[in-house]
Order: C-alpha cells, then sequence, then structure tokens
C-alpha cells in the first residue's frame, strides 16, 4: 500500500443529524456504517449518506480534523460543505 491518505468524513443519517469519522477507506466504511456496524450513534439512524469526505496525507491530520469538525455547529458544518473549500487541519475559519 503505497498510498497513505486518511479521510476525514461527514455521514447525513437517515433521520437528518450529521456525524463525523475519519477513515483510510471511504467506501468500505460507509458499507460498515449501513450494515449497522459503524458507530452506535449511527446505528439506530440508518441508513447513512455521505455528505462530505476530506482527503489528508496522514492519519493524525485526519483525525485532528474530525476532532475539529465534531466541535462545531450544524449550522457550521453545512456552511464548511457548501463552501467546498479544502479545510486547513490546523484552523477552521468559520
Amino acid at each position: 500500500m503505497g498510498d497513505d491518505a486518511a479521510y476525514t468524513y461527514l455521514l447525513e443519517c437517515a433521520d437528518g443529524t450529521l456525524y463525523a469519522g475519519w477513515t483510510t477507506d471511504p467506501q468500505k466504511r460507509l458499507q460498515v456504517h449501513n450494515q449497522g456496524n459503524g458507530a452506535k450513534y449511527t446505528r439506530t439512524r440508518l441508513p447513512v449518506k455521505l455528505a462530505g469526505l476530506w482527503r489528508f496525507d496522514t492519519r493524525t491530520e485526519a483525525m485532528r480534523f474530525e476532532i475539529k469538525l465534531k466541535s462545531l455547529s450544524r449550522a457550521q458544518k453545512l456552511k464548511l460543505l457548501t463552501n467546498g473549500e479544502e479545510p486547513d487541519p490546523h484552523r477552521i475559519g468559520l
């Protein structure tokens, strides 16, 4: 495996809520969530669909961005999705 990329993702759950996580394989992770084996939060809110995906060079960067993403309000998360900008994993200017 030459690609060390990691991804932070934002899911939209069936009830309209948003869930953030990180992975090295976004397609597989989405599948796992929809099989009910992802996160406890998403298990009761199926199906989920991918709302946003950001690529990082390292797992550490993806994990840091996940933490920042989880600290945002719903309105801030939606704004980030509609901006379509690449996030700075060290600073979110919202």
